[in-house]
């Protein structure tokens, strides 16, 4: 596991913590980006008000998986249902294919905290 890009995703509908070991041979985990999600603008169509929430989050999506690149291992907490969904974005996008992933449910915590339960998943 020593040689391996692990991440730790926190995420709620518009925000998302990544923490990760800053290269595969460091021995500390450390928040490594923060991602804000946009929030859909109100809309009288209830079609494109879906439209639109679905695209947002989908732009959402691919900006905390560019902080991913090369992962071989991602855990997946957070409140709700998004990180379930993210981890099925993840599943279908051919980059991340072969990447082991699981989830757990967490409420909002400090940044400390989080990189506390995500050296303990990760190592």
């Amino acid at each position: 596991m020593a040689n391996q890009k692990q991440f730790g995703v926190w995420m709620d509908t518009q925000t998302a913590i990544i923490v990760g070991k800053d290269n595969p041979g460091a021995e500390t985990v450390s928040v490594l980006a923060s991602v804000k999600g946009e929030k859909s603008s109100p809309n009288s169509s209830e079609k494109n008000a879906h439209n639109e929430e679905r695209s947002l989050q989908l732009k959402f999506f691919k900006e905390v998986a560019h902080h991913l690149e090369n992962a071989t291992y991602i855990h997946v907490t957070g409140t709700g249902q998004v990180q379930e969904q993210f981890i099925h974005y993840l599943a279908d996008t051919p980059q991340f294919k072969n990447t082991r992933t699981d989830e757990s449910t967490t409420n909002k915590m400090s940044d400390d905290k989080l990189v506390e339960l995500m050296s303990a998943k990760l190592n």
